[in-house]
């Protein structure tokens, strides 16, 4: 008789000390769990070596990218009702999928590799990122690290970030579209900078070139973007001439390590410190502070994790690093704060616009979904498949404040004091 899903389903509930909060439906037809809820299809008994091999979210993540795992009903539900179970229970309990001397993981590693089938486990699909050369964020591992994220190809981004091309957190208002929220959140940068006619701005990690297309546009500054991507740097190229705008702004493939043509009057940073490193932050800071003008602002627009008790076991998410952004890693506020202050800036306000990047991951998986099949055909079934569950995941996260966004405008105050900035510190809320 078929019985795989409630076999299943017992072992997980016997290793993880909860109930299963969604339904489960397993490869031989069998069902089990509330009847009420979402289900988690386990399609490919595959998908149980591939947790054999590697339990925990690699695994997981492994077996979601081919395929063998899928959610039927509402993937937020399901990820929101899993978010509790697996990622955000106690220290004693985090790690039960993982601790293989724990009695109960054992056991059931051993009725799991009854139901798995012939060893050895699958082969990593070939979506995870393989082959990393170099010391951890040195030039040469980071420009692999970007180029497996952003050379995915311009068309395939354009489907799920819309025309904006802008992929970091929209800033909403109670009405208008994801257009209008990424306008308004780069008009809400510019006026942080200051920025105004003939301005120098240099833009790190410059994307597809929206920051500097508006900033030249909206306020005749004269930017510098730079990108390790290629196919980045070809796209905002061809968008810049579109626009007329080759005469103010220079688009190039380089790293920021390699800037030394300040100084600049403005910089902005818009979701590029999560590649920096926690080990070069410190250096990331030094160097955007030697590179501007006294008196001139950073724009520091970063994702951010709660602390950990013990900041020394922090790991970067698996799933991230190995399909997503490899070698990214966050920080906590405070720790930015903390690290700017110590490279010289005085940091004059803080924005924290978590439910923000919620509202746009949402619009972006909805963007994903109605373009699924254009998707796949530009990528892989795989690569749609990440896309896809590491975007809702991020809503979720934001959602439930496991991670947040936050602004940071700083200034390179100069000896005498004068910051330049305004007396009434957010009279740029009010434009």
């Amino acid at each position: 008789m078929a019985d795989a899903a409630s076999r299943l389903t017992a072992l997980a509930e016997d290793v993880l000390g909860a109930r299963l909060p969604v339904r489960l439906r397993a490869w031989d037809g069998s069902e089990a769990g509330p009847a009420d809820g979402p289900v988690l299809i386990v399609r490919e008994r595959r998908a149980l070596r591939r947790l054999l091999w590697k339990p925990g979210e690699l695994g997981l993540a492994r077996a979601w990218v081919a395929g063998e795992i899928d959610v039927e009903g509402d993937l937020y539900a399901v990820l929101d009702r899993l978010a509790g179970l697996l990622w955000e229970r106690t220290d004693e309990t985090r790690g039960a999928l993982e601790t293989v001397r724990d009695p109960k993981v054992r056991a059931a590693a051993k009725a799991m590799l009854r139901l798995a089938g012939p060893f050895p486990p699958p082969k990593p699909p070939a979506e995870e990122i393989r082959g990393r050369s170099g010391a951890r964020h040195s030039r040469r591992r980071d420009k692999q690290a970007i180029s497996h994220h952003y050379d995915v190809g311009n068309e395939f981004y354009a489907l799920v970030l819309g025309p904006s091309m802008v992929y970091s957190c929209a800033y909403w208002t109670d009405t208008g579209t994801l257009e209008d929220a990424q306008r308004d959140k780069l008009d809400l940068i510019a006026r942080k900078l200051g920025l105004k006619e003939g301005d120098r701005l240099l833009d790190v990690g410059c994307g597809w070139g929206s920051m500097a297309i508006h900033a030249a546009k909206e306020y005749g500054a004269r930017v510098v973007g730079i990108t390790l991507s290629r196919e980045q740097a070809a796209y905002a190229r061809k968008r810049i001439a579109d626009e007329g705008l080759t005469d103010r702004i220079e688009i190039r493939v380089q790293d920021y390590r390699d800037v030394t043509d300040g100084p600049f009057d403005a910089i902005s940073s818009i979701g590029m410190a999560e590649h920096v490193g926690a080990v070069q932050y410190r250096e990331y800071a030094d160097i955007l502070h030697r590179l501007l003008k006294p008196g001139g602002r950073l724009l520091n627009h970063q994702i951010a994790r709660r602390p950990e008790a013990d900041e020394d076991a922090y790991h970067v998410d698996p799933f991230i690093d190995a399909y997503v952004f490899p070698d990214g890693e966050l920080a906590p506020m405070g720790r930015t704060l903390t690290t700017l202050e110590e490279a010289g800036f005085e940091v004059r306000d803080v924005d924290v616009l978590r439910e923000h990047y919620a509202l746009t991951l949402r619009r972006w998986v909805a963007n994903l979904e109605a373009h699924w099949d254009e998707a796949v055909r530009l990528t892989s079934p795989g690569r749609a498949r990440i896309w896809r569950l590491y975007m809702a995941a991020s809503a979720v996260s934001f959602e439930r404040n496991r991670i947040g966004v936050n602004q940071f405008l700083a200034v390179k105050t100069p000896v005498s004091g004068a910051s330049g900035l305004p007396l009434r510190s957010r009279e740029w809320t009010e434009a």
